[in-house]
């Protein structure tokens, strides 16, 4: 079971990141914070101060057109904020 799916790379998330040493993740529904904290740790050699974890539920819209009524759906997803100690930093841009 992957925990961390990918970083949330925002221009909110960046601002955030930059001054109040934060980031954000899109993790696995199934994690709670533990795990959270371990993964972020694991994976970039950081000491993880606080986690808080925000569910977005699913997001359905309808449109009507010229062809007829099109339904589209946004799938849910767990979003994870990580605090890092003062003077650590992640650099998700070092392996591109």
């Amino acid at each position: 079971m992957s925990i961390l799916i990918k970083p949330i790379i925002t221009e909110k998330a960046t601002n955030d990141s930059e001054l109040h040493n934060r980031y954000a993740f899109v993790v696995n529904k199934k994690a709670n914070k533990v795990e959270i904290k371990k993964a972020v740790e694991t994976a970039y050699n950081v000491s993880v101060q606080a986690v808080r974890t925000l569910n977005y539920p699913v997001k359905r819209s309808t449109k009507y057109t010229k062809n007829g009524i099109v339904a589209s759906k946004i799938g849910s997803y767990k979003k994870a904020i990580v605090q890092i100690a003062e003077g650590e930093n992640i650099d998700f841009y070092s392996n591109i």
